[in-house]
């Protein structure tokens, strides 16, 4: 666990993540990194949650049409 400290950055306010989180985020300056709400509470991650949902209903949509797709292979 961290104890992150709010600062101001211009007109906005921001956190300040130590060396250690970023490295167990595999995240550097520049990353984007996603706050998700949950009903633990909020995360952080980089991984987009949309992404994540759209990439399992397309495996979901091929295994529903794998016959299909064996096909179309040949």
């Amino acid at each position: 666990m961290f104890a992150l400290k709010l600062t101001q950055i211009g007109n906005s306010v921001g956190v300040v993540l130590p060396k250690e989180a970023l490295a167990m985020l595999h995240v550097d300056k520049g990353d984007t990194v996603y706050l998700v709400e949950s009903p633990e509470g909020f995360s952080m991650t980089p991984y987009d949650p949309e992404v994540a949902r759209q990439v399992e209903a397309g495996r979901e949509f091929m295994r529903e049409f794998r016959d299909t797709f064996h096909e179309l292979a040949k």
